[in-house]
């Protein structure tokens, strides 16, 4: 059963992701953009939210400000991992509640160091 929950909008990302946190003992659904995302979380509570930011429609950032007001989901670690390197993205990512962002690609090692720093993982 998954723990966790990915959000990006491209495919392949997810995918990549999906496979590089099963090498970390971390399992997770993909959701493929906002709208699928909202679907799931109002079923689900996940261990940790790996977060893109830039997708049509529903951003990420407005998808981590619900994680953080639903009481049922505001505990929930949320990794942002976005192509978007820019300082005032981190800054407003980390004010509206996620643990850490990582700049896109994503490695192995990158994850494991966060996901441990978060707590997620021993």
């Amino acid at each position: 059963m998954p723990d966790g929950l990915i959000i990006d909008d491209n495919r392949q990302t997810a995918e990549a992701l999906k496979q590089m946190l099963e090498v970390l003992d971390l399992p997770a659904r993909v959701a493929y953009g906002s709208s699928p995302a909202m679907a799931i979380l109002n079923s689900y509570i996940p261990k940790f939210v790996c977060l893109d930011i830039n997708m049509p429609g529903v951003d990420g950032t407005e998808i981590l400000s619900y994680l953080r007001r639903e009481p049922r989901l505001k505990r929930v670690p949320v990794i942002v991992i976005t192509s978007d390197d820019q300082p005032e993205t981190r800054q407003r990512v980390l004010q509206g509640g996620a643990q850490s962002v990582i700049i896109k690609p994503a490695t192995i090692d990158v994850l494991e160091s966060v996901f441990k720093k978060a707590g997620i993982l021993s």
